[in-house]
């Protein structure tokens, strides 16, 4: 018997730490709240009200990031100027004061989280705030040399970070380790690029631009010197872009459109979803953990892009959820007002197989 305990202890120690279960936050930005959602039975779990850390009415929270093992969530809050970090029990155990903090990326094997700014800023701060996530301590803030940095990601195999600008046609690469910056110029007319994403394999980039309606595929066979590969049409205000575990497919937000489109990596069609009352100024996404389902998450307010006053809403917010394999609506599920940048457990090593059929 003590043999048997031993050798299952090992097993244990060898497994590491349990994942705790998946769950996808989604920030309504105009409530000061997060609602949680079991992305298994997309039910509705929990709705966090962040008012009781005497953030006030206007904290806008706007982008969840998660631990891959489920032990710690963050949230930027635009309004407010901080950077959360909450335990599974969604107590706040570390923040961080930060100018009109936006979207986040966190270090896939480091210590570390990355910030961009907020679109809603006129003239935010040109730099990134580098934190270490585990005592949530500002180490660093990374000069970009162009304005408006918003959309950012994380290269897999950690050594690059890519930073995309609002208001000129540039991407950087940083240098993890000495923060070195390095510059891509993007030519062609004002792009206004939004968001940043890598496939999984660490080959592509995908950068979506507001103003040319675009999504943008750069190669990174070289990850510090990304090469444009291919622009591809995608309806009215690109804003978020999400790959497919297993890379061959790009799910893309419109939020003017009211749309969602796919990109097939393969042959790189694009496909637009049909019109669904649960799309209303499609606004964040994430990817179940294992890949069978996209989730989007809907303002549903008047204004545009950079509407980030909010304060107008034409219904409470929405995620759908969307079938990787048959491309179908499965699940409308209604949270706040203005719901934003969704956060989800992120997928667990070895689901990068083709998306399972929907339950």
């Amino acid at each position: 018997m003590g043999a048997r305990r031993a050798a299952g202890l090992a097993a244990l120690l060898a497994a590491g730490p349990p994942t705790l279960q998946a769950q996808l936050y989604v920030p309504n930005q105009d409530d000061a709240t997060v609602s949680v959602i079991d992305p298994d039975t997309r039910r509705l779990l929990r709705t966090v009200g962040l008012r009781r850390y005497g953030v006030g009415d206007n904290a806008k929270p706007h982008h969840v990031q998660v631990e891959p093992d489920g032990s710690a969530w963050y949230v930027t809050l635009i309004g407010a100027g901080k950077v959360l970090k909450l335990d599974p029990n969604d107590e706040v155990v570390g923040s961080v004061d930060m100018e009109v903090p936006g979207l986040i990326a966190l270090h896939p094997s480091k210590d570390l989280m990355f910030v961009g700014r907020s679109m809603s800023a006129v003239n935010p701060p040109p730099r990134i705030a580098v934190i270490r996530r585990s005592d949530m301590t500002l180490l660093d803030e990374v000069d970009l040399l162009f304005p408006r940095p918003h959309g950012i990601a994380v290269h897999p195999a950690g050594a690059v970070l890519y930073v995309a600008s609002l208001g000129t046609n540039q991407i950087a690469t940083v240098g993890v380790d000495q923060g070195e910056v390095r510059l891509l110029n993007v030519p062609g007319m004002a792009k206004g690029f939004v968001h940043a994403a890598v496939s999984p394999d660490g080959s592509m980039l995908a950068v979506t631009a507001e103003l040319t309606d675009s999504l943008f595929v750069f190669d990174l066979a070289n990850p510090l010197v990304p090469k444009l590969a291919r622009g591809l049409p995608m309806p009215d205000g690109p804003f978020e872009s999400a790959f497919t575990p297993d890379g061959r497919a790009i799910f893309v937000t419109a939020l003017n459109a009211n749309r969602v489109a796919v990109v097939d990596t393969r042959n790189w069609s694009v496909r637009v979803l049909p019109e669904h009352a649960g799309f209303g100024q499609p606004h964040g996404i994430a990817l179940s953990h294992d890949g069978s389902r996209v989730f989007v998450g809907n303002r549903h307010q008047l204004g545009g892009v950079h509407d980030h006053a909010g304060g107008r809403p034409a219904g409470t917010g929405t995620v759908v959820a969307i079938c990787v394999q048959s491309l179908n609506v499965d699940t409308v599920l209604s949270v706040g007002h203005y719901a934003a940048g969704l956060g989800m457990t992120p997928a667990r090593p070895g689901t990068a197989a083709a998306p399972k059929p929907c339950a």
